[in-house]
């Protein structure tokens, strides 16, 4: 086997392979004895076959085993004596082999760009205070609240109105059919918080427990159920009970429910401490992203169009997944999947361009990642997603992302060295107000001129 390397960009390697006649013949070989082994046939016994019958009776799949036995082989044994380390799936373009004649193919992959890294020691940035003022810690006191409020029935005879929260049965027609998937029995609902289409709200509001109406109601054509987009119902609506929202006191009964703390007072400060690690946790990653930014503008080099491909799919996934909690599909965007794929583009060539930066510094450094570093990522991600460790692992193994996974726990490490080696200034923090108008700033930079 002889081959040959191209370089058709600074990332891109495309390998041209020539197989002379011996190989094909020598693998086409093997994969008939491999087959031969497990054949049976009427006269002759288990593994006695003659090779000629086995070809003969399966001559597609030897040769397409053969083929793709040997070009797996041919791969691994190049990248090993190139030392190349693909950053993209390695695609093939073969033909068929044929017995008695020589055979071509080539692979083509990309690779990481090779740039002049820039200082990036000792660098000088501005780290927020972590601190909790007052109001946070009550807002928090009031999720908690809430999150605890009971309901009891409403003995006012009134209608449903506002922002109550109410039971009902209810039941969809089409043509006078009613429809299995659209009905519910004792359906919890709390008016005006958008858990319904505002049609359905807008029938209950009004009546009082125990009072049925019925009405049309026309599905929205991005809802969530494609076999529901669009399509007018009649919808029967049968209000049960209106509920009263009753917030807990603030006492010991409550501290003890919301997390058996012996007072509201140790309550606040758990609030409070809790609050200021994970504030500190954020400034720390706003402190990080200004480095990385302010690193990441010094250097120029192209960007492989897989890992950028790939993070706009993960970043429409995410989109898509934000859409489905709210009942809606990326149909709702009014815009063609090309048009929200360009509008993600920028970011994840952002995204990219820092992993990339990142994995160079992790490669001047010597940083390496150790199968507990790897085990520890998994148990973070399965305690945060409520999945089994073993599971996770086991899925990112058998489909190929463990290099992934490697990349992300050494580009989180450069990017703590870079941290560390900086020369960090605390500073008071910035008021929210100002907080909303930097970012908005930064994303749209002519709203400041």
């Amino acid at each position: 086997m002889k081959y040959e390397v191209l370089e058709p960009s600074p990332i891109k390697r495309i390998v041209k392979v020539a197989v002379p006649k011996e190989e094909i013949n020598a693998a086409l070989a093997a994969t008939v004895a491999l087959r031969r082994r497990t054949t049976e046939i009427k006269g002759f016994r288990k593994g006695k076959v003659p090779s000629s019958i086995v070809e003969s009776m399966f001559k597609k799949q030897i040769y397409e085993e053969a083929a793709n036995d040997l070009i797996n082989y041919h791969i691994n044994d190049i990248m090993n004596e190139l030392q190349l380390t693909p950053l993209s799936r390695i695609d093939v373009d073969a033909g068929d082999i044929v017995k008695d004649q020589p055979f071509e193919y080539s692979f083509n992959f990309e690779v990481a760009p090779v740039f002049e890294l820039p200082s990036y020691e000792g660098l000088a940035v501005n780290l927020e205070r972590a601190q909790a003022s007052e109001p946070e810690i009550q807002l928090v006191l009031d999720r908690i609240r809430d999150n605890l409020a009971e309901f009891t029935t409403l003995e006012e005879d009134r209608p449903a109105s506002g922002t109550d929260v109410v039971v009902v049965n209810f039941q969809a027609f089409e043509n006078g059919e009613p429809l299995s998937d659209v009905k519910a029995e004792n359906f919890q609902l709390a008016l005006g918080q958008g858990q319904a289409l505002p049609e359905f709200e807008a029938m209950i509001q009004g009546i009082k427990a125990g009072d049925s109406t019925e009405s049309e109601i026309t599905f929205p054509g991005d809802f969530l159920n494609e076999a529901l987009a669009g399509k007018t119902v009649l919808m029967r609506i049968t209000l049960k009970e209106i509920k009263e929202k009753k917030l807990p006191a603030l006492d010991a009964e409550f501290a003890k429910k919301a997390g058996n703390f012996e007072s509201v007072d140790k309550l606040r400060e758990a609030i409070q401490k809790s609050y200021v690690e994970s504030r500190a946790q954020v400034n720390k990653s706003a402190a990080q992203k200004k480095l990385l930014d302010s690193l990441t503008a010094q250097v120029n080099f192209p960007l492989p169009d897989s890992m950028v491909d790939e993070q706009i799919d993960r970043m429409i996934m995410e989109l898509k997944g934000r859409l489905e909690r709210m009942g809606k599909r990326l149909d709702a965007l009014g815009k063609t999947p090309q048009e929200i794929r360009d509008e993600h583009r920028p970011q994840a060539e952002s995204l990219v361009k820092s992993q990339l930066f990142l994995l160079a510094v992790a490669t001047k450094e010597n940083i390496q990642v150790s199968p507990m570093e790897i085990d520890d990522f998994f148990r973070d991600m399965a305690k945060k997603t409520n999945q089994d460790f073993h599971g996770l692992k086991h899925f990112h193994e058998q489909n190929n992302l463990m290099s992934a996974v490697k990349d992300r726990i050494l580009a989180d490490k450069a990017m703590e060295h870079i941290y560390r080696s900086a020369e960090i200034t605390e500073i008071d923090p910035v008021a929210p107000e100002a907080r909303e108008k930097q970012a908005q700033e930064e994303k749209d930079p002519a709203s400041s001129e």
